[in-house]
């Protein structure tokens, strides 16, 4: 013991500025630099989100893409493209071309400058060319909703090298949000962590609105996002809830126009039976309300049996009306409902035929015994149905050359009609606005006087939080 207070003693006698200047340092780093360290390094809140759908990295759900990054344009209240990443952009060429001239400044989350060769879009048949300081997109034809499209946000990828395990994909966005990490379920994500600025956000993915509801419940998930109804939460005390009309989704059943049985004259007799009370949420079409294009005071299509009658004894059906009605768990009892509605209707139709006395073959008058076989699937095939109950997505813009032109496998509707095509093709070439607005308007006309679907209302986001 002695011969350690020796070496010490001596140690101290000899290196004493040092031992000083070590304790010193040792203070400094427990009273000041210790507690900013553990600042630093705590744990941000993690709020953990609930999200229904399938997706990939390569197809972001829209809330995780607009947090983490921005586009070259922006969508604004009126639904017009407005400036963002690039501050102005001229169209020449008679709209076949757009050159798009950056904002200066604009830097990558890694800290690098955006440069115009970094804005990548996936456009299958558009030229990209970059200059010092623009973006030219050169379209085979003109296609006046391109600055729009471009409203999605951008993205570089870079691949993470890790030793004994699969690299990993980084996304790098533009903004305070960040990406942290993923997992993955084969291809699709099971889970994806962003990074912001007063805390952490784990996006989980379900199926279904009842495993996300059963999520929440179960403590996995302290938000439900955009979800079609609250369900049995409605009642609890302890969370909050908020809920917003969203005019950009539509509910609507959805003819197969491929099956002979649904003619014309059926789609629109079936159009005028159901009941449509929906007060500020009804739809009568698929544009967006909010839209300089939408058609105020078109074809409703308000309940009314003595047209329902008159249209299906205009030509009395020669099969009959037997039909399966596919939709999702989300609308079983609205699906129930319109099942009960169709075959109220079925015994006055019969009645009004055989009264009739425009309808030679009473025998014909059997095949208005309307009858609906309910078929449930959380995944529709959309290559066979007859009558689908589905909420679809309006486009931002007008144009909805993707849904209902003949020429598209997008629809799905298998909808016809050659001036509706030619109407489709002029609108999305048009430059003037005025122009644009009046052949919308006259799509929208067309559209219900021939209707590929009933259009029934826009449906409710429930967001829902403890």
């Amino acid at each position: 013991m002695r011969k350690l207070y020796w070496y010490i003693s001596s140690y101290v006698r000899k290196h004493g500025w040092i031992f000083l200047i070590s304790i010193a340092v040792a203070l400094l780093f427990f009273s000041f630099l210790l507690p900013l360290i553990n600042k630093k390094l705590a744990l941000k809140k993690s709020t953990y989100i609930a999200i229904v759908g399938e997706y990939t990295l390569t197809d972001l759900p829209k809330p995780i893409k607009n947090q983490l990054s921005a586009g070259l344009t922006k969508i604004g209240h009126d639904l017009k493209a407005e400036p963002l990443l690039a501050e102005r952009w001229v169209i020449e060429d008679d709209g076949k071309q757009y050159r798009f001239v950056l904002k200066k400044e604009v830097k990558w989350q890694d800290g690098t400058e955006l440069k115009p060769e970094d804005v990548y879009y996936n456009f299958s048949d558009v030229q990209t060319i970059s200059t010092p300081n623009e973006i030219i997109f050169t379209l085979p034809e003109a296609f006046t909703p391109f600055p729009i499209s471009v409203s999605e946000p951008i993205f570089k990828i870079k691949w993470q090298n890790k030793v004994f395990l699969p690299d990993k994909m980084k996304i790098i966005g533009i903004g305070q949000y960040k990406m942290l990490d993923y997992k993955l379920r084969g291809n699709n994500l099971t889970e994806f962590k962003i990074d912001g600025p007063e805390g952490r956000y784990v996006y989980r993915f379900y199926i279904t609105e009842n495993e996300a509801i059963n999520a929440f419940k179960k403590g996995e998930v302290d938000v439900l996002l955009n979800i079609s109804s609250c369900y049995d939460l409605c009642d609890w005390s302890n969370i909050e809830l908020a809920k917003e009309l969203a005019y950009d989704r539509y509910l609507a059943i959805f003819f197969n126009n491929s099956d002979p049985l649904i003619t014309k004259n059926v789609r629109q007799a079936l159009s005028y039976v159901l009941e449509k009370n929906y007060t500020n949420a009804r739809a009568i079409g698929p544009i967006n309300p909010n839209s300089w294009a939408y058609l105020q005071g078109g074809k409703d299509y308000a309940k009314d049996f003595d047209r329902a009658i008159e249209r299906l004894l205009d030509e009395v059906p020669r099969k009959p009306l037997h039909f399966e009605l596919t939709t999702s768990a989300n609308f079983i009892n609205e699906a129930e409902n319109i099942k009960k509605e169709f075959e109220a209707f079925a015994p006055l139709a019969i009645e009004a035929c055989k009264n009739s006395k425009d309808v030679q073959d009473k025998n014909l008058c059997q095949n208005l015994d309307l009858k609906i076989n309910l078929k449930i699937s959380n995944f529709p095939d959309l290559s066979n149905y007859q009558l689908l109950l589905i909420g679809q997505e309006s486009s931002i813009d007008p144009d909805q050359y993707f849904m209902w032109h003949s020429s598209q496998p997008t629809n799905f509707t298998h909808y016809k009609n050659t001036r509706i095509d030619s109407l489709l093709e002029k609108g999305r070439q048009t430059m003037d606005f005025e122009e644009r607005k009046t052949i919308y308007q006259e799509f929208q006309q067309f559209l219900l006087e021939d209707p590929p679907a009933i259009f029934l209302r826009y449906l409710d986001n429930y967001s829902i939080a403890r």
